[in-house]
């Protein structure tokens, strides 16, 4: 039998609703310690949540910078790029600033401009000397629950790396439009390449094929392609890049064009301008490498013989006609239409000197769609209505003269001005006025090389995009 201090005999009863009356306040101390402790990492979980959310607007914001500084750089100097990249900032005042982050900085040293030599970009292809851009910043995220145990704000930061365009593969349907007149046998003798200038534009051609994709990035091998006819290429499953050649003067026989890529004897008969001229050499095809990653050119391509990478010497200059590209450049617009697939877009180069001069008896023949007249003009309006089809065209003048042109007289026009005025902006125009003959005012101020393998180099390269890459690339 148990009794309290004063001596009072304690029923089984009483000595039970003590121990519950103890063992409530025990559970009150428990309940509150669960609570604080639930409240905190209910703090926790809100203010790095708010952190995280915060984080991934920052890294949007520097991967937005870092494409926008990229996107210009083949055209702008390190200084305009890392400016553009900042315009497009998180930032406070610039395009991506954000509301909820009013301290966002950027990181010392950044936007930094950078030459990554794993990146198929020649970095010497743009002003700014490099092929990326990378972007850093950082702010900091206020926090409620956290200032409890001392944290007042969490450090967040992001990093992003953009390529520059040359980063991105097509596709793209593209016509090469090559002088073929008796001009370009004459000998560019300047240390770029000293040989004629039909040779010298081929090897410029054949870069292009070394750096367009024939088909995707992950695959070993393109396949087989199919055989070639007279309207269609020779093209792998899935093409990436698809590139057609075409010639002027024109083939009085679309069948001729075979004279060019099967190392014959003798040169396939031209025709005038408008006797139904066959421009055509190579249709549409994809098998210029076996894979994307291929480092050679395929020697068994009709389209890699035509320009000299096969056992020949390829397509050659025979002449017989005087210049006039007008016709050519029209037919080639009317291949890349017919040629189009589904999310393509259409390219047209056209390498000439510019001076369309073909006589009367030279542009005779069955039409009379093309008058021995304003014949450099005439050029121009056919580029600028493909143009505004959609097709990008790029013009090289090769030894553009000071003057020509003689069938353009009200107004006149200069060779260098023509070949200017087909590209499609100020930026797609390219001169080489080192060769034989050439204007040295013909100078493409956008795009100021003069070196012909660097010129389609450089054309490979705008056709393509900026694009984010792993921060770690070397």
């Amino acid at each position: 039998m148990k009794t309290n201090e004063k001596g009072t005999v304690l029923s089984k009863q009483s000595i039970v609703s003590l121990l519950r009356a103890r063992r409530r306040g025990q559970a009150i101390l428990m309940v509150t310690i669960a609570l604080v402790v639930l409240l905190g990492a209910a703090g926790i979980v809100v203010d790095v949540g708010r952190a995280y959310s915060a984080y991934q607007e920052l890294v949007t914001a520097a991967q937005s910078a870092a494409l926008a500084g990229a996107s210009v750089l083949s055209n702008d100097t390190a200084s305009e790029a890392i400016a553009t990249a900042t315009s497009y900032s998180a930032v406070a005042g610039n395009l991506n600033a954000l509301s909820n982050l009013t301290n966002v900085t950027m990181v010392t040293g950044y936007p930094q401009v950078k030459c990554l030599t794993s990146l198929s970009i020649p970095c010497s292809a743009s002003p700014a000397n490099a092929n990326a851009i990378a972007v850093a910043e950082h702010a900091s995220v206020s926090t409620t629950f956290l200032k409890v145990v001392g944290i007042k704000s969490l450090p967040i930061a992001a990093l992003a790396t953009a390529a520059g365009r040359g980063g991105y593969n097509g596709p793209y349907n593209i016509a090469v439009v090559l002088d073929t007149t008796h001009s370009m046998n004459d000998t560019d003798s300047d240390s770029q390449c000293n040989n004629t200038r039909l040779s010298c534009a081929l090897t410029g051609i054949r870069v292009l094929l070394n750096t367009l994709s024939p088909c995707f990035a992950g695959l070993t091998s393109c396949g087989t392609a199919s055989s070639e006819t007279l309207s269609s290429g020779a093209n792998v499953s899935n093409p990436v890049d698809e590139v057609s050649l075409l010639a002027f003067p024109g083939l009085s026989s679309a069948s001729g064009a075979s004279d060019d890529y099967t190392c014959p004897t003798t040169n396939p008969t031209t025709t005038s301008y408008n006797n139904a001229p066959a421009y055509q050499i190579i249709p549409f095809s994809s098998d210029y490498r076996s894979s994307d990653t291929a480092s050679s050119l395929n020697t068994s391509s009709d389209l890699v013989t035509a320009v000299g990478g096969g056992s020949c010497a390829g397509i050659a200059a025979p002449g017989g006609q005087g210049t006039f590209y007008a016709g050519v450049i029209d037919a080639a617009q009317a291949q890349l239409v017919a040629n189009s697939r589904p999310n393509t877009k259409n390219v047209m180069i056209v390498l000439s000197d510019g001076d369309a001069n073909a006589t009367a008896s030279q542009m005779a023949g069955k039409a009379t769609s093309y008058p021995a007249s304003q014949e450099c003009h005439q050029a121009v309006t056919e580029a600028q209505k493909a143009t505004a089809a959609g097709t990008t065209i790029y013009s090289v003048a090769y030894g553009a003269e000071s003057s020509g042109c003689s069938t353009d007289t009200n107004p006149t026009i200069t060779p260098c001005q023509t070949m200017q005025q087909i590209a499609s902006s100020a930026q797609n125009f390219f001169s080489d006025y080192t060769a034989k003959g050439g204007d040295s005012s013909c100078v493409s101020a956008s795009r100021p090389t003069t070196n012909l393998n660097q010129i389609f180099t450089e054309i490979a390269a705008d056709l393509t995009v900026a694009r984010l890459i792993p921060n770690n690339t070397q």
